[in-house]
């Protein structure tokens, strides 16, 4: 893989996977591995369902890409499907190609709309590889530490944003629960006072369910877990189940302001049927299958089996977590390498692949919506097994 430029801060730890199927990997050797990662959190319904490839396989003997001026019904009908999910009546999509790209897309949508200098979000927030999103840089982007605020003893949230310049704001940039990988849920009467605060100043609500969306939370959305009605909302990740196709989704104020002044972006995917014939497929397997429902019967049982765990074995600090989103952090070892390193190093071993936050003590733990019962046992055995081993 030398002639790879590869991921910073991600060790390349397989270099021969040669198949997958449901939950699982085999490397050239047919060796197993069961992916609690779901690739990057990507393979939402699990690798190579034989319904997403039923429907590539018709497509590409159709019609895979179209371009400026030309189009296919299937995109429209695959917008339905995503506006009415959101019940984002008499709204808008576009169709794009990474959960970065439509992030980026919908920032430009609210600061175009709203004509002021400054976007708001929290500290901890990741929006993707580039654009305005990914740099926050202090011309664009204000930043609120919601962590730090919690952690002290005096909590008034109105104090806490008293300084936030909300008439040159925007619009306000939310990620439910990702927390840059770390997840993490601010509290609702915080959101509460931002969303009040946004609106008075005809702001707009973006909310990044690139990874939080398609039923990852145990809800389609994580903003569902709050009461919150977004202005734009963007999705990606699980949404393609591997094939890289994402989607920007803006209620009807934010399309009616479109209409009059349309935002000046393309690019030569946009709009493609085949991301969008997949997208459609993989929101109708979640429904047909019941997906959300398992993931919050799996999720339950998960929680409560790492929960045993952390009371059993002190190098446990916190697991935090909503449906198959979770986080699993452990105590700072000093001199020394990470439990979170030690664990991932181990469970790779046996056959699990879990992700450890870049420079972080924590591991997260992201199976597919398809995962079964047995495969969730065997992990939290195996996994028991490494904790007794700890030093």
């Amino acid at each position: 893989m030398k002639n790879l430029l590869w991921y910073p801060g991600h060790e390349l730890v397989i270099d021969d996977i040669v198949k997958a199927y449901k939950c699982y990997l085999f490397d050239s050797n047919d060796k197993k591995y069961i992916d609690f990662e779901s690739g990057v959190w990507c393979t939402s319904i699990g690798h190579n369902h034989p319904r997403i490839n039923k429907v590539i396989e018709e497509q590409i003997h159709k019609i895979t890409h179209t371009g400026y001026c030309y189009s296919n019904n299937l995109v429209k009908e695959t917008a339905d499907e995503i506006l009415s999910l959101l019940r984002f009546e008499y709204g808008m999509c576009t169709f794009l190609c990474s959960g970065s790209e439509a992030i980026e897309y919908g920032v430009r949508i609210a600061q175009q709309i709203s004509n002021k200098p400054l976007m708001l979000t929290f500290t901890d927030s990741y929006f993707g590889a580039y654009g305005s999103a990914s740099k926050k840089s202090q011309d664009e982007w204000y930043c609120i530490d919601w962590i730090k605020y919690c952690e002290s003893e005096r909590k008034n949230y109105y104090t806490l944003l008293d300084d936030v310049p909300f008439e040159r704001i925007g619009g306000f940039l939310f990620e439910p629960g990702s927390s840059s990988g770390l997840v993490r849920f601010p509290p609702q009467e915080l959101l509460d006072n931002i969303i009040e605060k946004i609106h008075t100043n005809n702001g707009l609500v973006i909310v990044n369910e690139v990874t939080t969306g398609i039923g990852r939370t145990g809800e389609w959305f994580g903003f569902q877990h709050y009461k919150i009605k977004p202005d734009i909302v963007t999705m990606g990740k699980g949404l393609g189940n591997g094939y890289p196709v994402s989607v920007t989704a803006v209620n009807k104020k934010v399309a009616d302001a479109l209409k009059r002044e349309p935002i000046k972006y393309a690019q030569s995917h946009q709009n493609d049927v085949l991301g969008a014939v997949i997208a459609r497929e993989v929101i109708r397997i979640i429904k047909d299958e019941k997906l959300i429902e398992h993931c919050r019967f799996i999720s339950n049982g998960l929680f409560n089996q790492l929960n045993e765990l952390k009371c059993n074995y002190s190098i446990i600090k916190e697991i935090r977590g909503r449906g198959l989103m979770i986080a699993l952090e452990f105590i700072d070892r000093k001199d020394s390498e990470s439990y979170a390193s030690i664990v991932r190093k181990e469970l790779l071993k046996r056959g699990f692949i879990v992700a450890q936050r870049y420079g972080t003590n924590v591991l997260r733990i992201d199976p597919a919506l398809t995962v079964k019962e047995s495969d969730v046992k065997e992990f939290i055995d195996v996994l028991e097994e490494i904790l007794k081993e700890m030093p």
